[in-house]
């Protein structure tokens, strides 16, 4: 996984309450792999028309959302299913920090294992980080935000702050056990062979 450690980047307003994750990356594109990208599904059915043309007032579809990583959303955002495409989506799009009032529980969760930071912060917070092209400078070690010449203070969990900061993900946390794991299986396996099946070739 992708460490974060801090990010300054334009961000783009979604004011948009109760965004579920069904409206994030829609489920008929959860078919496609990891590896071919979830990018263009991002906000696919209410960022793209349907005859494919983009819509033109959607907020990621205006000049000035180009090269924005930052999401500032509105209150309970990622809600509904615990779809882990939804993040796929946000980070494949080139977003690594989702900025709002509150999200829904699997979602947060979600992010901290993908490499995106959410940051939570009071609503009207929020709204004062949401002028079109503002530039705000989002730092972990220190659990700030800053833009406009404000800073913010947000909370986070020291283990997901500490798997962010470091870029490890479930798979990476498992592997750092490998040693008492094989150990473990040895003497258990030593102890009741019985158990110990032969694998078919």
């Amino acid at each position: 996984m992708e460490a974060f450690k801090s990010l300054t980047s334009t961000a783009v307003r979604l004011d948009i309450r109760n965004m579920d994750t069904d409206q994030v990356v829609p489920a008929r594109f959860l078919r496609t792999t990891r590896k071919e990208g979830y990018a263009d599904f991002l906000f696919h059915d209410l960022r793209i028309a349907p005859d494919g043309t983009p819509i033109a007032d959607f907020p990621l579809n205006r000049p000035e959302a180009a090269g924005a990583r930052i999401l500032v959303a509105g209150e309970n955002f990622g809600c509904g299913s615990s779809r882990e495409g939804a993040v796929f989506a946000l980070f494949d799009a080139n977003f690594r920090c989702v900025i709002a009032p509150s999200v829904g529980d699997i979602f947060r969760n979600n992010c901290y294992k993908n490499g995106v930071l959410p940051v939570i912060l009071p609503l009207d917070d929020v709204d004062s980080l949401g002028a079109p092209g503002l530039e705000i400078s989002v730092d972990l070690a220190t659990q700030t935000v800053k833009a406009a010449g404000k800073s913010y203070r947000f909370d986070i969990e020291p283990f997901w702050k500490e798997c962010l900061f470091e870029g490890v993900d479930d798979i990476d946390l498992t592997l750092r056990y490998k040693d008492q794991i094989a150990g473990f299986a040895k003497n258990h396996f030593a102890s009741q062979p019985w158990l110990a099946l032969e694998m078919p070739k």
